[in-house]
């Protein structure tokens, strides 16, 4: 059984760095693709950063702040944010797909099977 546990959130200044860790239960995160996706309040649930065997990607907003990467020793894997902005304000979410293969779009929610239960992120202004 996959289990996906979110940590590291909290309540940040504009401006300052935070760090997210997903750590996987049941799940080589070496293997497979794995990704943090955020929801703000009133919004729909949107890509954030995938690491995959394909390479890494990123949604816009992301591109040049945050990096995603993978601790194969604690099988976790991180999102480093910085300079964090108001609108990052959301619940993060880590998510893997049920195969190792064969996913269609990183970038879509919908090819992701298993969840975390999300951790809140607050850039305050």
């Amino acid at each position: 059984q996959v289990q996906l546990v979110e940590s590291g959130g909290g309540l940040v200044q504009a401006g300052g760095p935070l760090r997210l860790s997903c750590a996987a239960s049941g799940r080589t995160v070496s293997i497979y693709a794995m990704a943090w996706f955020r929801q703000a309040p009133g919004k729909e649930r949107e890509f954030v950063a995938a690491v995959t065997w394909e390479g890494t990607y990123y949604a816009d907003s992301a591109k040049g702040r945050f990096t995603i990467f993978r601790d194969n020793a604690k099988n976790t894997v991180d999102l480093q944010m910085n300079s964090l902005k108001p609108e990052d304000t959301a619940v993060y979410y880590c998510a893997t797909p049920r195969g190792a293969f064969g996913v269609i779009s990183y970038q879509m929610r919908q090819s992701y099977d298993y969840w975390g239960q999300g951790t809140q992120v607050t850039v305050s202004s």
